[in-house]
């Protein structure tokens, strides 16, 4: 009976741990009620806060929304299995990012769409486009949308069969009553509720996981940061791979050298070729829903600028921190059970009061994923196929409340979904997989005119085809994942060439609104309009070292903050910072 999960948790939890966890409810309940009060007389209200969201709030939502109860548990888990080299994994996603901050954030703003998927139709045009628009609103609304949810699920259980021992035979019962309250609010308040609660939700979490991490590293088990370094191998604390087949370092690390091939996937490869939630090739998803809610252009590219900083480089360490410390605390966890480490020093080293903090630190950063997959999913199912191929007619009132009714739905999808998934892997691995070459046309699409509705229709069908043949010939990785991205790649090239261009009429439209100068020669003759001063071709080499000077400032940061800590060498990432600083500051100024 689930009422058994309640019992142990009045018998873990003391008076304070309850008070900070009923006050943080109270409080994210009261926020979206009071966004309810703001009137929401459009869709575009309720899906882009009416396009008047602050840089800072929609950079600072996109963080939240990434920051999931599964996050501090997968970096754990590479920085126990692979050393801190480890999260190239993830952090190969800067270059991209910064690729989308600086050639697409102004485009996705200036398309004045409600929905990435609504992009389908005013780039290409037919029967296919429309079929292509209602295919990706329920693929990715509804199905991938709910994966999201129940991997995100599936990660909230972890902590709490672990941290709380709740049965997991109850554990879906938890999951429907935090999904519920979230629906509560996420459909009264739409996106700037949201929004606002994920600024919250965000300092929140990032407080306890920093207070965590503070109490880990200075317990007597570990001996301050000089103890963490001096206990583990030297392997570990490197912040980028050997290149090497490697052997065991000890300490329960696994071989931490990589080939070549996987490293030059993670920074050469797997940023533009997958589509990946939070970090699509070109935009797209939530991260385009924050840059279409800012007021101006230039709003959306602070706002994902400050969403790379914060993501990449200020959020990690605490957990970094404690995934280093759970390899000497915990070195009899199997490598399977590595990512355990971060909640069982949770468990082991939090006292009575600080305990609910964190359980609220995970439950804001579980629910500001949750609150935007159902605001974000929601808008694909309303505005991408009820309103387009079911009632075209719809009023604005009607499509608000089928909206909320849409909220509920997507809770059952993820419930559902979330009861057949039993490992967050699983789901990590089949979304870059069953993505793997979409990314060329996600990005070319607004760089060349011959794309067309049947490349990108291509691009997704097509890894679902090569996926079980690299199967079948027993790729090794990241040999499978080359295979299926070549193989993508060229079946949707010849399908572009095989089929006819998107006629000119909405490419005359596109350009007029998105101003795509690169790749657009052809459509640009014989058109009386011209691209603006400001257009990427004529800031194309300026957008070029813009990447360049996030990169410097953001890995410059990044590997400072870490050198710092570790005690390493430090002066040349300083050196690093303080040029992508300097320089970032010029480009901001030159846009």
């Amino acid at each position: 009976m689930p009422f058994i999960g309640f019992m142990l948790l009045s018998i873990l939890l003391s008076t304070p741990d309850w008070a900070i966890i009923i006050a943080y409810l109270v409080l994210s309940l009261a926020i979206g009620l009071y966004y309810t009060k703001k009137k929401k007389k459009s869709t575009q209200d309720y899906f882009l806060g009416g396009r008047q969201i602050s840089w800072w709030l929609a950079g600072t939502s996109m963080v939240a929304t990434t920051f999931a109860a599964d996050t501090p548990l997968l970096i754990t888990e590479l920085v126990a299995t692979q050393g801190i080299s480890g999260n190239w994994l993830w952090w190969n996603g800067l270059i991209g990012g910064l690729v989308s901050t600086f050639f697409f954030a102004r485009y996705w703003h200036k398309a004045n769409i409600l929905t990435d998927v609504e992009l389908t139709e005013l780039r290409y045009a037919g029967k296919e486009a429309a079929w292509l628009r209602g295919f990706k609103a329920i693929y990715l609304g509804v199905f991938m949308n709910g994966v999201i949810i129940a991997w995100v699920n599936v990660a909230l259980g972890a902590i709490l069969s672990v941290f709380l021992g709740i049965p997991s035979e109850h554990l879906l019962y938890y999951y429907a009553l935090a999904m519920l309250f979230v629906v509560l609010y996420t459909s009264l308040s739409g996106l700037t509720g949201v929004a606002v609660t994920d600024a919250v939700q965000f300092v929140l979490a990032m407080t306890g996981c920093i207070i965590l991490a503070y109490l880990v590293v200075n317990s007597p088990k570990i001996g301050g940061l000089e103890g963490l370094v001096k206990k583990l191998p030297v392997e570990t604390l490197e912040f980028f791979p050997r290149f090497s087949s490697g052997e065991a370092v000890g300490k329960g690390v696994q071989a931490l050298g990589i080939g070549v091939a996987t490293f030059f996937s993670f920074v050469a490869v797997q940023w533009w070729a997958s589509w990946y939630p939070g970090a699509e090739p070109g935009g797209g998803g939530y991260i385009a829903q924050r840059m279409m809610s800012t007021p101006k252009p230039q709003d959306a590219v602070k706002a994902t600028l400050l969403f790379q900083l914060a993501h990449h480089a200020l959020r990690p360490w605490a957990w970094i921190l404690v995934g280093l410390a759970s390899l000497i605390l915990y070195p009899e966890l199997s490598t399977a059970d590595k990512k355990l480490g971060y909640v069982m020093a949770m468990r082991d080293f939090l006292p009575d009061g600080l305990r609910g903090m964190l359980l609220v630190a995970f439950l804001a950063a579980y629910m500001s994923t949750i609150a935007t997959q159902f605001n974000w999913g929601c808008s694909y199912v309303i505005n991408d196929f009820y309103q387009r191929f079911v009632n075209p007619t719809a009023t604005e009132k009607q499509l608000i409340v089928a909206s909320r009714w849409a909220t509920v739905l997507l809770m059952f999808v993820g419930l559902v979904i979330t009861s057949y998934l039993t490992t967050m892997e699983g789901a990590f691995k089949f979304m870059i997989s069953a993505s793997a070459g979409l990314g060329g046309v996600l990005i070319l699409r607004w760089y060349w005119w011959r794309i067309n509705a049947w490349s990108e229709i291509t691009a997704t069908i097509a890894p679902f085809v090569f996926l079980p043949i690299s199967m079948q010939l027993a790729l090794p990785e990241p040999y499978g994942f080359f295979f299926i991205v070549g193989c993508t790649t060229v079946a949707w090239l010849v399908v572009t060439f095989l089929t006819p261009p998107t006629d000119r009429k909405t490419l005359e439209n596109f350009v007029q609104r998105i101003e795509p100068t690169i790749g657009w020669s052809p459509v640009y003759k014989g058109m009386s309009h011209s691209p603006t001063p400001n257009s990427p071709k004529s800031n194309f080499g300026l957008l070029l070292f813009a990447v360049f000077s996030g990169m410097c400032l953001i890995y410059g940061f990044l590997f400072l903050i870490g050198a710092l800590l570790l005690g390493q060498a430090w002066w040349v990432y300083l050196l690093l910072f303080v040029f992508g600083l300097v320089s970032m500051g010029w480009v901001l100024r030159k846009m």
